[in-house]
């Protein structure tokens, strides 16, 4: 006792309040930092050794082995095509869009060589001006 007072104990707290805020945040980051991928089409790719770095919002075309094509503007998610002129129209519309929107070709390694040289081509007659082939990474030694 010190001058005639009595002290009190104090418990200690940690202050939660605040912690659902927190997590509130942290999931927003998460989500907002997340990349999302616009075409989930599975294809075996074919290796490289030569590594080029792509644009972010590249337009991508699938080809599976079987043939089936899938595309996405880059922005959203990718749809079916079901005919080289459909596929034609679309890279169309994209290309009026913006000239210089790079395309990137995913093709199946076992697919036929004519279903990506079609494509190709077709890329090149709508003067698409930046065309990338995406290739699985091999490790040079």
């Amino acid at each position: 006792m010190i001058f005639g007072y009595r002290s009190k104990k104090l418990k200690a707290v940690i202050p939660t309040a605040s912690m659902a805020d927190i997590a509130f945040l942290l999931i927003i980051f998460f989500i907002y930092s997340t990349t999302f991928s616009v075409d989930r089409t599975t294809v075996f790719l074919p290796s490289s050794t030569v590594r080029k770095l792509v644009e972010k919002n590249a337009a991508i075309i699938a080809i599976t082995k079987e043939g089936e094509m899938r595309l996405s503007d880059g922005i959203h998610e990718s749809v079916p095509i079901s005919s080289l002129k459909e596929l034609n129209q679309r890279v169309q519309e994209i290309v009026m869009k913006n000239p210089f929107k790079e395309f990137i070709i995913k093709c199946d390694r076992f697919s036929p060589y004519e279903n990506f040289d079609r494509i190709y081509q077709i890329l090149v007659d709508n003067k698409v001006k930046n065309i990338a082939i995406l290739t699985e990474q091999k490790i040079k030694k």
